[in-house]
């Protein structure tokens, strides 16, 4: 396989020149070009890209078209982003004041080992996760003034300030060696069952993940699927070989954990942030339609009646 070597931004214009792209304002190109990186932009070449042996662009495709959806993806990431920081601060402060009044407020007692899932096959698991946040409580709490001054002064954190200095990947693993009945206490907050609730959040904190670094987010899928629910029946998805086809895996499962997690108003602010970012965007492209980058996040055409379900 050849070297991928060193390219500056006039080689790089004239390899999507080559590609089939047309590129109007070569300085406005090599700005963005510059800013935004020709590796990363190009991550939004595929749904632009013909479906034959040539993989060049469609007729007609710009580059300001490939800038747009890059931008659309920045702005619909940011969105989902500060979403899912609500969720990550209410199941904390729910988790927290859940453990905190079941077992004490300093780390000896709510983190001590009897406390989490007796299941020996969990062990080594629920002692490599309570390392982990003992760790994060010493690593990261000296660099947070609350935590910092409960260690100074008072020699324990408690949970519910300790919680701030703990990564939701890892607050989403806690949730699955716990016992059965605080799972059932935090998970009966948002009327779910454990079960949807284990699943959900590490999906939650994938995503978490991509936003913060900036990663495609528009048309991600994860490895997990979620189990169906009222939504999928309500919003009549259809099914191949039994399996519905939108909101298992894609941005519109994300879509319904988040309507699922949020409070009804904090939701429809999220839908009707979206709504605009796609109408921006419908304005901006020609060479593909808006209905094809729906499609492609895994929305149903329907999606926007979730907006009004209870």
């Amino acid at each position: 396989m050849a070297n991928k070597v060193f390219k500056n931004l006039d080689e790089q214009i004239q390899i999507l020149k080559d590609k089939g792209l047309i590129i109007n304002d070569e300085v406005y190109a090599r700005e963005i070009l510059l800013r935004e990186n020709y590796f990363f932009l190009m991550g939004y070449r595929h749904i632009f890209i013909k479906h034959d042996t040539t993989r060049m662009f469609k007729e007609g495709t710009t580059f300001e078209e490939l800038y747009s959806l890059f931008v659309f993806d920045r702005m619909f990431r940011n969105i989902i982003f500060k979403n899912i920081l609500i969720v990550e601060n209410n199941y904390k402060s729910i988790f927290s004041y859940t453990l905190s009044k079941n077992y004490g407020y300093k780390e000896k007692d709510y983190l001590a080992l009897k406390n989490f899932d007796n299941d020996k096959s969990k062990q080594r698991q629920i002692n490599d996760l309570l390392r982990k946040v003992k760790r994060q409580f010493r690593v990261n709490g000296k660099q947070h003034g609350a935590t910092s001054h409960y260690m100074d002064n008072y020699g324990y954190i408690p949970f519910w300030i300790g919680i701030k200095v703990i990564s939701f990947g890892l607050m989403s693993e806690m949730f699955s060696i716990l016992k059965h009945q605080d799972k059932e206490a935090i998970a009966e907050i948002y009327k779910l069952e454990p079960e949807e609730m284990e699943i959900y959040l590490p999906i939650l904190a994938n995503y978490r993940n991509l936003c913060a670094h900036e990663d495609i987010v528009f048309d991600h899928f994860t490895q997990r699927v979620i189990p169906d629910n009222i939504y999928h029946n309500l919003l009549n998805i259809d099914k191949t070989n039994g399996e519905y086809v939108y909101g298992k895996n894609d941005i519109f499962a994300l879509i319904i954990i988040l309507k699922r997690l949020l409070s009804a108003v904090d939701f429809k602010m999220m839908m009707n942030e979206i709504n605009y970012e796609f109408d921006r965007l419908c304005g901006r492209i020609h060479t593909i339609t808006i209905d094809e980058v729906i499609d492609k996040m895994g929305f149903p055409p329907n999606y926007r009646d979730i907006m009004y379900m209870e």
